[in-house]
């Protein structure tokens, strides 16, 4: 018998997170009213954080299996891919969106330190993270505040674990003035069939907890994430979890060699919803239940409640199901490195989950009704088309005045803060810790990562520029997993899989549905061109914020994290200038149009205009012919177009080795959309005089779209033959212009 406790009511379900239908639910399930602590249980395996119920069914419209992936997405704790050699990379990326909202240190910090465990509770160490950030404009001291806690937090947790970040990507925009995103990716490399699922295995092996004491810190922090922002949100800040990177070192160290030992059937990560969610997700996928004894859990606070340890989400954490007969290999290893191993129940016949007090059961629940897949709830939410989609739609280039001086107009698209260095966030984090990072001083359009004691790198990037999937979710999100393959491509690598963190508004509204539902597809569709299926990855609804009635959801941001695979380090392609009467090129078509153009917000002050030009096809092509014109070495340096333009991209390539160059405007286009319009499909390349001919023949017989646009050159630059001054100006503003903002 569970203990009698007062039973909640209908609108106790409501004050954590359940629907009315879905209390019901509980109700039939269990045969009986739940009482608090099983109701809890449910209210945060149900939530969206942890269920994905109102996302599952669009995101398995995904192409989540195939090409190199070892595992499905959603079989494991992150995606797992053969990158050859009988290595594999285990990666994912995850959001930290409302926690680091209200405390942007903390928040930021448990979010690398999260998705860091789900990397290694699978066998592999991390040997790189990345991050893609989204804030207001930094220009108000509050979200100075946010900028440099969450920089912070990020830095000073990688850089105390001992894992470089290599990579990321950061964007300002009004609308995350309230809801700022924090993605965290991690990355990892592991010998196949040297992997540890999650999973209990079945019954009659034991339980242990390991790691640090549990606290009071994160309870119902997915709930918390699961819920619009508000004016009062400050008031859940012990939802926010604590982290300790030294503490989550020794966890590394201590579980990679507990599973060379043989003595581990399954292990998983303590993150959302803490113990309530480790075991019943390891129960639910062996078939088997599980006896806890909550009380024997190591607690860091006195007089904690028995709910209070089964929901929180204190950091540093893992679940592990040991063999009959290892409990003392187990221990024996924890306790070299100096860390709790509390031996904590038992797996069982059934599928019961029975927790206990102090001898008294205080829950009992089946496994599989709380789990996704099993019985927590599964909607398809209505969708509306967003009104403000019509009023882009009316947008005209030709009510856009070309400016009369193109290079004041481009001085002020230089300025704005989406265009500058992020240097002064970059520089607070390590890249060259494990002495792997083969980008650090070679700049390449993605972060490269050599797999030591082979010849063999990992590359990899975050991409999504969120005001093209705002302009148009489907061709908007398509191009989010294009570029992220382009800049993959650009360093040299073949992308091969990809993970998401979907970062969205409040999916009851069917607005937001929509812009859901719309990237999805489109992610899909670029996914199944380029061989890149999904591995994984999270979902992050109800990034809005509610002032005074009115509502102000993010912009969609279905951020791609891409994986792409160098057979060889020295594979790597950089995009800097090399020399002095090196041709540049520009690879695919210029066109008419300034369409979500950096240029149109800041020299133009338009917020809102069409997705730019994209081509699936076109972009298939160019990505093909772009490996191939690398591997046989016909060119010098790749950079794609991206934000900013042409122009943004060719300053990009002079910087570096402070090399200027001229370049001549084609007849038949407006100058200000050939330099800074946002086409997609397009790449500046340099090649050496001696390579011309073969270069230029490559690309006639691959039917490779291209023009010459100009020259390599002294160290100024020049455009349409006007002196636009010294590059290293320019480069002085670009490298200064963000800490300048926030000093």
């Amino acid at each position: 018998m569970v203990t009698a406790e007062p039973l909640p009511t209908v609108e106790t379900a409501k004050s954590l997170g359940l629907l009315p239908e879905e209390f019901e639910k509980i109700i039939e399930i269990l045969g009986r009213t739940p009482n608090f602590t099983e109701l809890s249980l449910y209210s945060v395996m149900w939530s969206e954080h942890c269920s994905y119920k109102n996302s599952i069914l669009q995101i398995k419209t995904l192409p989540r299996s195939g090409g190199r992936l070892l595992v499905s997405a959603g079989e494991e704790n992150a995606g797992l891919v053969d990158i050859g050699e009988g290595w594999a990379c285990a990666f994912k990326i995850e959001s930290h969106n409302h926690p680091s909202a209200i405390e942007p240190y903390q928040g930021a910090a448990t979010g690398v330190g999260g998705i860091h465990r789900d990397i290694f509770t699978m066998g592999a160490r991390p040997i790189a993270a990345l991050n893609s950030l989204r804030f207001g404009k930094p220009d108000n001291v509050r979200m100075k505040r946010l900028i440099a806690g969450v920089v912070k937090g990020i830095g000073d947790y990688g850089n105390c674990f001992g894992v470089p970040t290599v990579g990321g990507e950061v964007y300002f925009y009004d609308c995350y003035h309230h809801d700022i995103l924090v993605n965290a990716m991690s990355v990892g490399i592991v010998r196949i069939g040297e992997t540890v699922s999650a999973t209990a295995g079945g019954p009659g092996n034991p339980v242990f907890i390991v790691g640090s004491a549990t606290g009071k810190d994160g309870i119902h922090g997915a709930t918390f994430a699961s819920a619009d922002l508000t004016e009062n949100s400050h008031e859940d800040l012990p939802a926010v979890q604590v982290g300790d990177p030294f503490q989550e070192k020794l966890l590394l160290e201590a579980a990679l060699e507990a599973i060379k030992t043989g003595a581990i059937v399954g292990m998983q990560d303590m993150g959302a919803a803490g113990i309530a969610c480790s075991t019943s997700e390891m129960s639910a996928r062996a078939h088997c239940g599980m006896r806890i004894d909550l009380d024997k859990v190591p607690q860091r606070q006195a007089n904690m409640k028995a709910w209070e340890i089964l929901l929180s989400e204190s950091q540093e954490r893992m679940l592990i199901v040991c063999k009959p007969g290892q409990e003392d290999v187990l221990k024996a290893i924890f306790d070299k490195w100096d860390l709790p191993c509390e031996r904590i129940g038992e797996t069982t016949e059934g599928s019961l989950l029975e927790y206990y007090w102090h001898g008294e059961k205080v829950a009992e629940v089946p496994a599989q009704s709380l789990v996704l897949g099993g019985g927590a709830p599964v909607y398809v939410r209505e969708q509306r088309e967003p009104a403000y989609l019509a009023d882009i739609a009316r947008f005209r280039l030709e009510d856009i005045p070309e400016p009369t001086d193109l290079r004041k107009a481009a001085q002020q698209l230089w300025a704005s803060p989406n265009i500058a260095s992020k240097r002064w966030i970059t520089r607070q984090y390590d890249s060259m810790v494990r002495t792997s990072t083969v980008t650090t001083n070679r700049p390449a359009d993605a972060a490269v990562v050599y797999v030591k004691g082979t010849r063999k790198a990992l590359a990899m990037t975050t991409d999504c520029n969120s005001a093209y999937v705002y302009a148009d979710p489907y061709r908007g999100a398509m191009i989010a997993v294009c570029e992220a393959a382009r800049n993959i491509t650009c360093a040299g690598g073949t992308p091969v899989a990809i993970t998401n963190c979907l970062n969205f508004g409040n999916p009851y509204h069917p607005e937001v549905y929509y812009q859901f539902a719309q990237a999805i597809r489109g992610m899909g569709d670029a996914c199944r061109k380029l061989n890149t299926p999904v591995t994984g990855g999270n979902v992050s609804f109800y990034n809005q914020y509610t002032e005074n009635g009115k509502v102000i959801p993010v912009y969609p941001t279905p951020t791609i994290g891409m994986l792409g695979i160098l057979d060889d380090w020295e594979q790597l392609m950089t995009l800097d200038f090399k020399a002095e009467g090196d041709q540049i090129y520009l690879l695919g078509h210029s066109r008419n149009d300034l369409g979500s153009s950096e240029y149109l917000r800041e020299v133009h002050q338009v917020e809102h205009s069409p997705c730019p030009y994209f081509d699936l096809e076109e972009e298939y092509h160019l990505l093909t012919t772009l490996r191939q014109l690398i591997a046989e070495r016909l060119v010098r340096s790749a950079h794609d177009v991206s934000d900013g333009g042409l122009f943004v991209t060719l300053m990009e390539c002079a910087m570096p080795r402070t090399l200027g160059f001229t370049v001549s405007s084609p007849a038949g286009l407006r100058k200000d959309a050939w330099l800074f319009g946002e086409a997609q499909s397009r790449v500046v390349v340099s090649v050496a005089p001696e390579r011309i001919e073969a270069f230029e023949r490559f690309l006639c017989e691959c039917q490779q779209p291209f023009t010459r646009i100009g020259e390599v050159r002294g160290d100024r630059v020049y455009i349409d033959n006007t002196d636009w001054g010294p590059v290293r100006e320019w480069a002085d503003t670009y490298e200064h212009r963000l800490e300048e903002i926030m000093h």
